[in-house]
């Protein structure tokens, strides 16, 4: 069996409004395109585990959110980006190396059984797997007595049994969402180990948590599960987000925004940015795709305003700006030629966006370039009509 000792960490946790509405069908299905292929990507340069590490820290996943098109700081981001993951990864399963199980209400509900049909294809511990998904939902709804009703559980194994889980709940009393980030401990902490991806070797048989070897596992947890809230979640990662829906300044390192800006605009560093992609591209989409190579190949420190991913494709509800049909299908187009291309060329056009990252990275560093911020949002909103801008609020007229 290609198993893993199952003990486990929580890596992170978030706070986030909680926001009603829908993610209308347009969104919907970009997203899961977009979302599938940043996956992809993350996969083919960094493993399977450097995704199921990404996926484990809040900001990140925030950050991932935000560069999709969803509102960039409300509770809905977790529903919808899981949501598109699993639409979109689960039929590539056997390629790329995890599964995505359980979701939001009913769909939560199924995890067990998902897990076990998994299992029943693979040589994983289901059992294992099932006991795991049903402690860690344990212990952040009712052991923690936080007063946030959990709501959401998405589990994500990989095909060597590590293994992430993002799960949520709501606290109608204050209106807030808390969303909590697991992972396996064979998974390296991305915020440890940034440029490390792990392919995971075979360490024997998985440690089934009801075993009497499990006891170091279940003295941990239990430790967890008896520690109050604020003692338990102080010493992880805490993504805290404001209850304003609008993008401001202060949400946004402008010296990271001004260099992709830059690179997007200036047109000697443009033409130089096509010789690293190898494709030719408008600035709009240029812009986009910085935005897009940062969240698979940036370190943690890059995600610290989750804000300004927003900047690639607007958000649905017009936070900063409505979002670009035109650019998001041009960027969805020009990321799925490379990974395609990838299987023929041995990823040289792939590898172009993370010439592109470190390319930023330098402009960011040697000029330190500040957007102004308002110039930004008003060309934006002046273009967007051009781009074929759409918010869902347009939906409803």
């Amino acid at each position: 069996m290609h198993m893993y000792d199952m003990a486990m960490k929580r890596s992170g946790y978030a706070d986030l409004p909680l926001h009603g509405g829908f993610v209308p069908p347009w969104l919907a299905e970009r997203m899961t395109r977009l979302g599938t292929a940043i996956v992809e990507s993350v996969v083919r340069h960094y493993g399977p585990s450097a995704f199921l590490s990404r996926l484990s820290d809040p900001f990140w996943f925030q950050a991932l959110g935000s560069v999709m098109g969803m509102d960039w700081h409300s509770s809905r981001i977790t529903t919808s980006v899981m949501s598109a993951l699993k639409r979109g990864l689960n039929p590539r399963s056997a390629e790329l190396g995890f599964a995505v199980c359980g979701g939001r209400g009913k769909q939560s509900r199924k995890t067990p059984e998902e897990l076990r049909m998994l299992a029943a294809r693979s040589d994983l511990d289901g059992e294992a797997l099932v006991r795991t998904s049903r402690l860690t939902a344990k212990i952040d709804n009712n052991c923690l007595a936080d007063g946030f009703q959990l709501y959401l559980h998405s589990f994500v194994v990989a095909a060597n049994g590590e293994w992430a889980i993002v799960q949520q709940g709501m606290n109608n009393k204050t209106g807030m969402a808390r969303r909590y980030h697991w992972h396996s401990a064979a998974v390296k902490d991305f915020v440890l180990e940034p440029h490390t991806g792990i392919a995971g070797p075979n360490q024997g048989i998985i440690m089934n948590l009801v075993d009497a070897g499990a006891a170091p596992a279940q003295k941990a947890l239990l430790t967890i599960a008896r520690e109050k809230p604020e003692d338990t979640l102080k010493e992880i990662r805490h993504l805290l987000l404001p209850h304003h829906h609008e993008v401001r300044a202060n949400d946004v390192d402008l010296t990271r925004l001004g260099a992709v800006l830059a690179v997007a605009y200036e047109r000697e560093l443009r033409d130089f940015a096509d010789l690293l992609l190898v494709e030719k591209l408008g600035p709009r989409t240029l812009q986009t795709m910085a935005m897009v190579a940062e969240v698979i190949h940036g370190t943690p420190v890059r995600f610290s305003d989750p804000a300004r991913y927003s900047f690639a494709l607007g958000g649905k509800d017009g936070h900063p700006f409505p979002v670009p049909l035109k650019t998001y299908d041009e960027s969805l187009d020009v990321l799925r030629r490379s990974l395609d291309a990838a299987r023929i060329d041995g990823g040289e056009k792939l590898k172009g966006f993370k010439r592109l990252h470190e390319f930023v990275l330098d402009v960011e560093t040697q000029s330190q370039p500040r957007a102004d911020f308002k110039a930004v949002l008003e060309h934006e909103h002046k273009i967007s009509p051009s781009l074929g801008g759409r918010t869902v609020q347009m939906d409803l007229f």
